[in-house]
């Protein structure tokens, strides 16, 4: 557990990084061993891309630095549930196991509103951990929608 709140922390970094350029806070990190491969937050607005959410850029950031599309001994940390583009994603990737910290009521589909990642229709499944450091993955969006209501 020690280790999960190491790495979550490190998306914690990221989710703040996207924080910094107004984007809604959510950072993810991909580790392999004891390394992170890949890293990435939230950049959609920036972007203007509906896919650039943290889990995606850092998977892709992941296959390429390892030069390959199977993360099979790579884990996924990420701030918020995954939506549904994202776990579909961690299934094709074939990321061996994903750990977030707030669960996603409105789009989570790892164990909320449903778990993509353990239905056996598909081909690969990855084990998942809930509620690693959730007081303050959930308190960084909280925060950001409370600032954000305040400007409107």
């Amino acid at each position: 557990m020690l280790e999960d709140e190491r790495w979550m922390r490190e998306a914690i970094w990221q989710a703040r990084l996207a924080e910094e350029l107004g984007e809604v806070p959510i950072g993810a990190v991909v580790v392999q061993g004891d390394q992170v491969v890949g890293t990435g937050y939230n950049l959609r607005e920036t972007q203007k891309d509906p896919t650039a959410h943290a889990e995606m850029i850092a998977i892709r950031m992941a296959s390429e630095r390892l030069e390959a599309w199977r993360l099979l001994d790579c884990t996924l940390y990420v701030t918020l549930e995954p939506c549904p583009m994202c776990a579909g994603a961690i299934l094709q990737s074939r990321v061996e196991r994903v750990v977030y910290g707030a669960s996603d009521p409105k789009a989570g589909c790892v164990g909320t509103l449903m778990d993509l990642l353990q239905d056996n229709r598909f081909n690969h499944r990855s084990p998942w951990t809930s509620g690693v450091l959730h007081d303050e993955c959930a308190s960084l969006l909280t925060n950001f929608f409370r600032r954000l209501r305040g400007r409107q």
